[in-house]
């Protein structure tokens, strides 16, 4: 026997090309697509109805509300989350039908981010 270390060549079997072999793929799951909800601007809905819809619906502050539903206002529409497609349609169905409800014409949109 020999001191060198036990070393397998091509010839020996070793595993260099051998179809023996499996390697592991890696997969990378891809993060979903993320929706905008957005609040369009109007000339009828109040906006303390307003206020109240994105503290109800979007989990808002009074002091945060009250800021989207200025920026809305003024600017004519507002980003108001960012969400999965399906929460976002769900958002997007229970500000809806809960205007209408109310009698409002407040329209409320979702756009892929």
């Amino acid at each position: 026997m020999t001191d060198r270390p036990f070393q397998m060549s091509d010839k020996d079997g070793g595993r260099d090309g051998d179809p023996a072999v499996l390697t592991k793929t890696r997969t990378r799951t891809q993060r979903p697509p993320m929706y905008k909800v957005l609040l369009l601007n109007d000339d009828y809905t109040p906006m303390e109805f307003v206020v109240h819809v994105l503290e109800r619906f979007f989990g808002m502050s009074h002091a945060q509300a009250f800021e989207i539903m200025l920026t809305v206002h003024k600017k004519g529409l507002a980003v108001v989350g960012v969400f999965s497609f399906e929460v976002a349609e769900t958002k997007v169905a229970q500000v809806m039908d809960f205007a209408r409800r109310h009698q409002h014409p407040l329209q409320c949109t979702m756009e892929k981010e």
